[in-house]
């Protein structure tokens, strides 16, 4: 019994001559190499998988260290109150040490103190009062569109793009509201002056003058008769202060018109 020809060859000889076919048949059926996968896998191909699978995983980690946390936003700071300050830390004796480190810091950045000279001319003063931090200053408001502000003082407890937030003595704050129930809620809380169209007006006693102050490390405040006469009186702009404090450190100002006021 003759052994059956394979079908690859039988169709070979359908489409070319005998001897071409049976040449494509040997080079393309025969001898075509066979790969097979092992049924084993290879130990050293499944360690360096695994190599860099653990290279992936410490990257990631090392990647998700370096990232800062996200900062919030303007909604998430308004729903947990993180700027807000406690109703029952809105009392005026708080602040009063905080008023006299500002004085300290105010002297030190106009050369001003023990051994150094007191003499502050206007255009060596300008820039730096200008540029320096007013929380923990003393304000009082002398000019304003809104008249029902003139006169208000306090000690600034936050120095926004817009506003200055004081607090008075004894807490008990000018109200704007013509309503008396809404006028007693904010007559103890903290007020917000606009910055916009106001004036402001404080003053730096001579370090000698708050010296001689007795109890001048106690939670007691300077009067204005305290600070003697020759203390330093400044007026600022707020429509040229709208800026936040941490800005203002390096923008240079500008005199410019203010016809509103």
């Amino acid at each position: 019994m003759a052994a059956p020809t394979h079908i690859a060859l039988e169709l070979l000889n359908k489409a070319h001559p005998a001897e071409t076919a049976s040449a494509i048949f040997t080079e393309k059926v025969l001898h075509k190499p066979l790969h097979l996968r092992p049924t084993s896998p290879d130990p050293n191909s499944q360690d360096a998988r695994a190599h860099r699978r653990l290279q992936r995983l410490r990257k990631e980690q090392k990647a998700r260290r370096r990232q800062r946390p996200r900062p919030l936003s303007a909604k998430e700071k308004r729903i947990t109150g993180i700027y807000e300050i406690p109703k029952k830390s809105q009392i005026y004796e708080i602040y009063v040490p905080l008023y006299r480190m500002w004085l300290e810091y105010v002297w030190e950045i106009l050369g001003m103190g023990k051994g150094k000279s007191n003499w502050i001319t206007p255009q060596g003063a300008g820039a730096m009062i200008a540029s320096a931090d007013f929380h923990g200053a003393k304000l009082i408001v002398v000019r304003s569109k809104c008249v029902s502000l003139v006169g208000l003082k306090g000690i600034v407890v936050r120095d926004t793009k817009f506003t200055f937030q004081i607090i008075a003595k004894g807490n008990k704050l000018k109200s704007t509201s013509k309503s008396p129930v809404l006028a007693e809620q904010e007559a103890e809380s903290i007020v917000a002056i606009p910055k916009n169209y106001t004036i402001f007006r404080f003053q730096i006693p001579q370090p000698d003058a708050v010296a001689n102050i007795p109890n001048a490390e106690a939670k007691e405040d300077i009067s204005d008769e305290a600070m003697g006469a020759n203390a330093l009186i400044f007026e600022i702009h707020g429509s040229s202060f709208e800026h936040r404090a941490i800005d203002r450190a390096t923008k240079k100002f500008k005199q410019r018109p203010m016809p509103e006021l």
